[in-house]
């Protein structure tokens, strides 16, 4: 069974900064894609940022302040967050898809006071 397992959320201030890293229990080569997902308080999960190959996807919200990107030997993903605003406090869920199933990480909280 793979694991995704979540790091880095906590309590920052606006202006300040982030790295969220998800740590997959096996290769990551053998994804098709992932990336970080997030859901706040009452509203739906919504997509991020995803990273496909050396393609990178945002939300129109988080473009030019979050970035995105892989470690291959350390079978880890990270997301830089920037300039963080409160409107980004939720639960970021760290995903994966390869050709037969999707997985989610446990998810981490960011909190990002005004």
């Amino acid at each position: 069974q793979v694991q995704l397992v979540e790091s880095g959320g906590g309590l920052v201030q606006a202006g300040g900064s982030l790295r969220l890293s998800c740590a997959a229990s096996r290769t990551i080569f053998r994804f098709n894609a992932m990336g970080w997902y997030h859901q706040a308080p009452g509203k739906q999960r919504e997509l991020v940022a995803t990273i496909t190959g050396g393609s990178t996807n945002y939300a129109d919200s988080v473009k030019g302040r979050f970035t995105i990107s892989r470690d291959n030997a350390k079978n880890t993903v990270y997301l830089q967050m920037n300039s963080l605003k409160p409107e980004d406090t939720a639960v970021y869920y760290c995903y994966a898809r390869d050709t037969y199933n999707e997985y989610w990480g446990q998810g981490t909280q960011v909190t990002v006071s005004s």
